[in-house]
């Protein structure tokens, strides 16, 4: 499945504005870790844009959020390992992320979020004035983006990196995109 295929079964899903930047968030995210571990591109952003295209259905049943979409994702053809990946970037499943690619999710889900809240406190509401800096300064907020964990984002040690690498390269790579998902 090539990436406009993949945004059309995305958008069949998803309705909500806000979910879809999320995915699309992700998707740069991933690409940007892909690259930076010299991983393939293309199938971490799949990852990334799919991930959570059950929510529309399952935001009330967390039990059943990733497991619908894995199987979504298994009945449009797509690799084992990205349908792997989106079953268990929810952790209540209990599922051992093995992969690079399992970490890297799990790590990138909610990143977006917080550089997204990051980017809305400003005056302009926008990603390109948001620097690491400011978001060093709100990971320690407990109250800042609260739903972002920051016990998951601190996963990315489980892929080599740094917090503070992480965090830059994840905004480097939603600001990329800052005028596909309004910020």
């Amino acid at each position: 499945m090539d990436r406009n295929q993949a945004l059309k079964l995305m958008k069949e899903h998803l309705k909500s504005e806000n979910l879809i930047n999320h995915s699309l968030a992700v998707e740069a995210i991933m690409r940007g870790i892909a690259a930076r571990l010299n991983q393939d591109v293309d199938k971490f952003g799949l990852a990334g844009l799919l991930h959570d295209i059950d929510y529309d259905t399952t935001a009330e049943d967390a039990h059943q959020h990733s497991l619908l979409g894995a199987q979504i994702l298994k009945e449009n053809a797509l690799p084992e390992d990205i349908v792997y990946a989106v079953k268990v970037h929810n952790e209540i499943h209990g599922l051992p992320r093995q992969s690079l690619l399992d970490h890297a999710l799990y790590a990138a889900d909610p990143v977006s979020g917080f550089i997204t809240a990051a980017a809305l406190v400003r005056p302009d509401k926008k990603l390109e004035e948001v620097q690491l800096k400011s978001l060093k300064k709100r990971f320690k907020e407990k109250a800042f983006a609260k739903g972002a964990s920051r016990e998951q984002m601190q996963t990315c040690s489980e892929l080599g990196l740094e917090l503070e690498e992480f965090l830059e390269l994840c905004l480097q790579s939603m600001k990329k995109i800052a005028s596909d998902i309004a910020l």
